[in-house]
């Protein structure tokens, strides 16, 4: 599914869903192994991720646009919610 294609008239299946996920998946996989956060950084930084780059075009291709957008903000969010949910953890003694 290209993203052209999927940003018409009618919404991706589930197989498309599925398949995006999966990409999705595998790209912030690659992201982790380097300690990377934020997607944008490879966007500003190709050299950061090489050896993510084929992960990060596939993703980009298998994903509506919009969907990329929104889950590279949602990857972020997630991760900075995470962190202060284990230094609220660790300053209130549990």
């Amino acid at each position: 599914m290209s993203a052209a294609s999927a940003e018409g008239s009618k919404p991706p299946t589930r197989q498309e869903r599925k398949v995006c996920w999966k990409l999705r998946d595998e790209y912030f996989s690659c992201l982790d192994r380097l300690n990377i956060l934020d997607p944008a950084t490879v966007d500003k930084d190709p050299s950061k991720a090489q050896t993510c780059l084929d992960s990060k075009q596939k993703y980009e291709d298998g994903c509506m646009a919009s969907w990329v957008e929104y889950f590279n903000k949602r990857r972020v969010i997630d991760i900075q919610q995470k962190k202060y949910l284990e230094f609220s953890e660790k300053m209130s003694g549990k």
